[in-house]
């Protein structure tokens, strides 16, 4: 059987989630290359097939409270951005963002209409 076009929707939303987060995890990144950052990952996911938008807000004070004092820097994680991802598929919209739970970055499903 074929997946529905709110099924494949929401494939797609994960295949934008999935290659968010293991793409960039771990890019050094300060409070000051935060927006830059930011604009630069939503560009590239933005490019990605039956992607509608993407948005994505840096956590710029937490970032500064994880910085290595040795270095300068700190890496990114889930924890240091709010995202928001819209897929337009076949007529069907779907909507997933990313946020913390339990100390971890969890994908979650919004909308699908």
């Amino acid at each position: 059987m074929a997946p529905t076009d709110a099924q494949q929707a929401c494939f797609e939303l994960g295949i934008k989630f999935g290659s968010l987060y293991h793409q960039f995890a771990g890019t050094p990144i300060s409070p000051e290359s935060a927006p830059d950052f930011a604009a630069a990952i939503e560009s590239a996911i933005e490019n990605q097939p039956h992607c509608r938008d993407v948005t994505v807000e840096m956590k710029t004070e937490a970032i500064r409270g994880a910085i290595d004092a040795d270095v300068g820097y700190t890496e990114f994680t889930g924890e240091f951005a709010d995202v928001e991802i819209v897929v337009a598929y076949e007529g069907i919209e779907a909507t997933a963002i990313m946020e913390m739970t339990d100390g971890y970055p969890r994908m979650r499903l919004v909308s699908v209409a």
